[in-house]
This record gives C-alpha cells, structure tokens and sequence, in this order.
C-alpha cells in the first residue's frame, strides 16, 4: 500500500498522556443540561437533571488521553463531565458499559476507505489499515471493551459497522464494472477470520489474514 494513509477509526487518536492543564468541565459543552433554577437556587419543578451519552463519553476521552485509563473511576467522569455519579450510572449503569460506549463510537469510519482502483486492491488496503489500528493497545482495549458489555445491541452495531464497510466497498466495486461477492460472503472470508485473530488468538495476525478475503463471487 503506497501513499499517505487515512486515519479510518478513532482509537490511534488516544495518544500519551498530556498534563490536563487545558482541561475544563464538558458537561455543559457536549449538551448536557443541569436543570433551571429558580431565584432562591431550587431546581425547576420537572426539570430534572439529565444523563448525556456526549458528556460522559467525552470525559472519559479526555482522560484516556491524560493516561489515565487504568485509574478511571465514575465520579471522575462525572466531575469532568460536569454532572453527579448517580447521572453516570442511570445513563451506563456502570463504568464497564460506558467504556463499550466509548470504545463502540471511535469503531465507526471517520474517513471513507481508499479507493485503490479494484475490489481486491480495496480490501487489501482496508485490512492493512484495520490491523494496524485495531493491534494497538487502545484498539485491543476498544474491542475488549465492546466484548465485555452486557449489552449485545453493542456487538450487533459492531457487526453493522464491518457491513457498512463491506457494503461500500462492494458498491464502488459494482460501479467500476467487478464481479463482486455478496457483503455475507465478505464478512465469512474477511471480517470473521479478522475477529478470531484479534479476540481469541492475540499474537501476531498472520499476513494471509487480508488475503482471505479475495474476491470470490
């Protein structure tokens, strides 16, 4: 694969750790509302403070990329995020499923894959990336996290990110004029071989592992 190469996922972007010296509350950032107050500083009637999914996540980024992943604790996210523990565990129930939350939003594209000109060619270069993000240590923790959710709604919406790829590099392919195999064949040959590799066997990924997913129709 020659040229530049695009940053398709989000978890490269975990870089070391910084001193938090810019860090600010994000809770009233990202959309999360506090509530209304009246004059003698009583909350709104039916104005009750509200979890926000962009708040946590966000905190829980922002200090990952202070190095601190392995000392994350609920009521530092919700300090950072501006709301109370008890607003983290009504939206994630606890820290493990708002860590799969986290991990599930920086899984989708941020770029569209490179056009290499052929299906195979596409494949070849969508895989080599994939590897190399998802063998760093942020990625391995992101699918680990994504696993370890008791939630399977989030390993389903995994699934449908690897579709979602599959479907677009089998359209451009069709449009070229290619024979291509069906988004299903390429999620057997491709994307499960992949999964195996870097869930169960953890070492190095053989270089077969991008051919397997040749075009085959």
């Amino acid at each position: 694969m020659s040229g530049a190469k695009s940053k398709y996922f989000a978890f490269r972007s975990i870089s070391g750790p910084n001193d938090g010296s810019s860090r600010k509350r994000i809770g009233s950032e990202s959309g999360e509302r506090h509530g209304e107050y009246d004059e003698q500083g009583s909350r709104a009637a039916g104005r009750a403070q509200r979890p926000s999914s962009a708040g946590g996540n966000q905190a829980v980024r922002t200090l990952q990329q202070e190095g601190r992943r392995d000392a994350l604790s609920v009521p530092q996210i919700a300090e950072l995020a501006g709301v109370t523990p008890s607003t983290i565990y009504r939206r994630w129930g606890n820290l493990a499923e708002l860590l799969a939350d986290v991990s599930l939003e920086r899984l989708h594209l941020d770029t569209a894959p490179v056009d290499t000109g052929s299906l195979a060619g596409d494949l070849q270069a969508w895989c080599e990336q994939y590897l190399e993000e998802m063998t760093s240590v942020p990625g391995r923790r992101g699918l680990d996290d994504i696993m370890a959710s008791a939630d399977d709604e989030r390993r389903q919406r995994c699934r449908e990110c690897s579709e979602a790829i599959m479907q677009t590099l089998r359209e451009r392919a069709l449009a070229r004029g290619e024979v291509a195999p069906p988004v299903a064949v390429l999620m057997d040959t491709l994307i499960a071989p992949l999964t195996y590799h870097l869930l169960y066997a953890r070492g190095e990924i053989p270089p077969t592992a991008c051919a397997a997913g040749s075009p085959r129709p």
